[in-house]
């Protein structure tokens, strides 16, 4: 049954035009006038130690910049900041270029697609969007066919993943007809949630009232209710399927450099030569956050740990231990193998990560070793697995076939083509992006075979994407 949807989508005739390619956010590999290596700071001469009287560590930089005056207000508002209270982490400071209610650039920009700083997969073809929006109908269907379904998007961008996924929804709604299907949006982002708004719904969403977790609220035009939300831990409990696609990159990182005095993390400060420039510099002994993440099995010489993504797998492990559900990860990352992936973009070009702070986006890899121990039993889970290999899994060349027949004009083919080689190509984002998932147990071996190894059960289905499906 589950097999059968799958081609049902994927031979679905109706297409948009593909959306125009730019450069996405690549770890190392360049396009489109890249540098051939991503700046890295860490790489050049040692980094100066803190002054000790200087290294306190602010609990939160804090405060809002200046309403105005660009990257300059933010700049001197962190500087203000580094002066009082001495250098800061690089969560602290990638805290305050990201989210700072004044000056932050997902607060005020969010810089997604091809007038932004980066582009994104969904960004790049509407087909990767619809193989997500199968993956999750697919598990849905796997699990019994629950009631109800609740699609949780953490970090949305322009809301174009939300929008293809709901497309396909609409193509199988003779299969969710008796599914109380909703939609919830986790964004910080008040320019965001207005694009947001605008593509989903049309631009008739409404603020909510205080007294609801929501802060806004719509119905997406396919007819499905969307609420948006600033915390994950708002979203009402129940039976929800998990989306985080290149979620975690953005969240604030520790960083930290093996010294023969031992670790050491890695903080921002003042250029004390030039004042009014940022620098990186080594706290003068260990930090709490040195004790509490650095693992004394640690075999690399600069460590990146965002405690921020644990929490959240944390959380979002237990909701599905309690309620049910799943969780699809789609980032760009590593297997706990990477050393230093701090970095900017701008105008789809590497950036300084400390140069005008407030008007870049700032990432770092994922390192899915972390959230697999972070999930700490709670979940099974899958991954990661390269995207190319993922989205072949889930039938990409099939619906790229049934995409180029439906063609009518040589321009069309050859945006298509030119979508799923930036996709699929390992030199591209093929091998560079990955997929990860969290899922119950029991999704993964039988209920009665782990009390009883002999039991004849049925197979369960294989997990789609994570599985090669065959599709006859």
């Amino acid at each position: 049954m589950v097999l059968s949807l799958v081609r049902r989508a994927l031979l679905a005739g109706r297409r948009r035009l593909p959306r125009p390619a730019a450069s996405p956010r690549f770890p190392s590999r360049p396009l489109r006038g890249h540098p051939a290596e991503p700046f890295s700071p860490l790489l050049s001469p040692p980094l100066p130690t803190a002054p000790a009287a200087a290294a306190r560590l602010c609990s939160g930089v804090g405060g809002e910049a200046e309403a105005a005056g660009g990257a300059g207000a933010m700049l001197r508002h962190l500087a203000r900041k580094l002066r009082a209270s001495g250098p800061v982490t690089v969560a602290e400071y990638m805290r305050e270029a990201l989210t700072n209610p004044g000056q932050g650039y997902y607060t005020r920009r969010g810089g997604v697609g091809e007038s932004g700083d980066f582009i994104t997969s969904p960004e790049i073809s509407q087909v990767f969007g619809e193989l997500i929006g199968i993956w999750y109908i697919s598990e849905w269907m796997a699990m019994g066919k629950p009631s109800t379904f609740q699609l949780v998007e953490l970090g949305p961008g322009r809301g174009t993943l939300t929008e293809d996924i709901l497309r396909v929804f609409k193509q199988l709604s003779s299969v969710l007809s008796k599914c109380d299907v909703s939609v919830h949006l986790v964004e910080v982002s008040p320019k965001l949630s207005e694009i947001q708004a605008v593509m989903l719904t049309g631009g008739k969403a409404q603020p909510s009232p205080e007294d609801e977790s929501a802060y806004m609220k719509g119905i997406s035009k396919t007819g499905i209710p969307i609420f948006w939300y600033r915390d994950i831990q708002d979203v009402p409990a129940g039976y929800s399927f998990y989306l985080a696609h290149e979620f975690f990159d953005a969240l604030p990182i520790h960083k930290f450099q093996r010294t023969e005095k031992g670790w050491r993390e890695v903080l921002v400060d003042i250029d004390p030569e030039v004042p009014d420039q940022l620098r990186f510099v080594l706290s003068p002994s260990r930090t709490p956050a040195t004790q509490n993440f650095i693992q004394p099995e640690e075999t690399r010489d600069h460590v990146e740990v965002c405690p921020e993504a644990g929490v959240i797998v944390q959380r979002l492990a237990s909701r599905i231990e309690k309620d049910g559900g799943a969780a699809l990860v789609a980032d760009y990352g590593h297997d706990g193998t990477k050393t230093d992936t701090f970095r900017g973009f701008r105008n789809h070009k590497l950036h300084d990560v400390l140069s005008a702070p407030g008007t870049a986006d700032l990432t770092a890899d994922v390192d899915f070793s972390y959230l697999r121990k972070m999930a700490q039993g709670k979940t099974a889970t899958l991954g990661p697995i390269k995207q190319r290999e993922f989205l072949k899994n889930m039938g990409i060349d099939l619906r790229l076939q049934v995409l180029l027949q439906n063609s009518g004009d040589t321009a069309t083919r050859e945006q298509l083509l030119h979508s799923y080689d930036m996709l699929m190509n390992p030199e591209k984002m093929g091998d560079c992006f990955n997929f990860f998932a969290l899922l119950p147990h029991h999704r993964l071996v039988h209920p009665d075979k782990k009390d009883k190894p002999e039991s004849k059960s049925p197979p369960l289905p294989p997990v789609a994407g994570f599985n090669e499906l065959l599709l006859k």
